[in-house]
């Protein structure tokens, strides 16, 4: 097998022409370290060599963009570039190759989940389902969840603004059903409660 021409399609990626018509999309990082030339002879561990790079290169390039645009997790970067088409060997290892260099840094996601669905009044429940969507590793929930503010004021809140009478049983089952959903215990909401009431007969 021999390269007819090396056709550069932009700044960083490069298309390797053989001489059976067979065209190889990589990048110039891959033809660089892989030292290809025109008409340079490949056999089978070269153009194989030649294949495995180049995808690992396109989605190296591809998971920086990735990360550049947001924070996410191993799992979730992983999960991205497989649906952008690359096989799960190839997305694994550029999820790990990411990892080493600092590109990921889950144990900051994971408190910034917290952070963002704490200040937006969710619970734990809600916060700890959020860490399992985002594919964050359990051994980093507790850390980020025990920086959790412990303010009730946002439940609170909540409640005065969509209750109007706490001795109306539908009303407070629909509210209590609500704030389920928003990931708060049963104790908080009940405790939640008895402030409301305990409030609203003080105003009474």
């Amino acid at each position: 097998m021999r390269i007819t021409s090396l056709k550069q399609t932009s700044p960083s990626r490069v298309t390797v022409c053989l001489d059976d018509g067979a065209e190889i999309r990589s990048t110039l990082t891959a033809v660089t370290e892989l030292r290809l030339f025109t008409g340079r002879e490949l056999d089978d561990t070269d153009l194989e060599a030649l294949i495995c790079e180049s995808r690992r290169a396109l989605a190296r390039e591809k998971a920086l963009e990735l990360v550049s645009q947001r924070q996410m997790s191993a799992k979730e970067l992983a999960k991205k570039l497989r649906d952008k088409g690359f096989d799960g060997e190839t997305a694994d290892y550029c999820t790990a190759w990411a990892a080493r260099r600092g590109f990921l840094d889950e144990e900051h996601y994971a408190a910034a989940i917290v952070r963002h669905y704490a200040a937006k009044g969710y619970g734990e429940g809600r916060v700890r389902q959020e860490l399992i969507r985002r594919g964050v590793p359990r051994e980093l929930w507790e850390d980020a969840l025990s920086a959790m503010p412990e303010d009730t004021s946002k439940l609170d809140r909540y409640i005065a603004s969509r209750l109007k009478n706490p001795e109306d049983r539908d009303e407070v089952r629909k509210l209590s059903a609500s704030l389920f959903r928003r990931g708060y215990a049963a104790e908080e909401i009940r405790s939640a409660l008895d402030r409301f009431r305990a409030a609203y007969e003080y105003e009474d």
